[in-house]
């Protein structure tokens, strides 16, 4: 059974997280990363399209799938942090689909699978790892997705 460890030690507020996140992963400070929005079981991080372009000034491939899997990442970070449990989290494996070519300022969205964070959580407590699989979409100014990306997220107690 794992000890949980105060909530003063794992920041959840998504203003604060951000600037530890670019601080950790240096090359989030050059994509040009708009506040985060964590509400609920979801969480959207946005993207400047300005700092990602490729060479025909659409969105480059490499920065949307680097925004899609942070986004996964982050957000089953945020949830083990909002459980109070502070675990080491890394993506496992992921399917990419680019669907549509970017051309402006874009958004990755995720949310907890409603039907499995419950069972993920209790499987981590009882066994100190565990993990879950998250749909991430990514789109631009309301449009439809992009990109998609399922990936299987692990998560380990420290």
């Amino acid at each position: 059974m794992s000890e949980q460890i105060p909530q003063a030690q794992l920041e959840t507020d998504p203003e604060k997280f951000l600037p530890w996140l670019q601080s950790q992963i240096p090359l989030l400070s050059h994509m040009g990363m708009k506040p985060l929005h964590f509400k609920d079981n979801t969480l959207v991080m946005a993207a400047e399209l300005a700092p990602n372009v490729n060479d025909k000034g659409t969105g480059f491939g490499g920065s949307l799938a680097t925004l899609a899997t942070l986004c996964g990442w982050a957000l089953v970070t945020l949830g083990l942090r909002r459980e109070g449990l502070d675990c080491d989290v890394m993506i496992r494996d992921s399917q990419l689909k680019y669907l549509a070519p970017v051309t402006g300022d874009f958004a990755a969205q995720a949310a907890f699978p409603e039907a499995e964070w419950p069972g993920f959580v209790s499987y981590l407590q009882e066994n100190g790892r565990s993990r879950v699989t998250l749909n991430v979409v990514i789109t631009q100014q309301g449009e439809s997705p992009a990109l998609t990306l399922t990936g299987t997220y692990f998560a380990r107690i420290r």
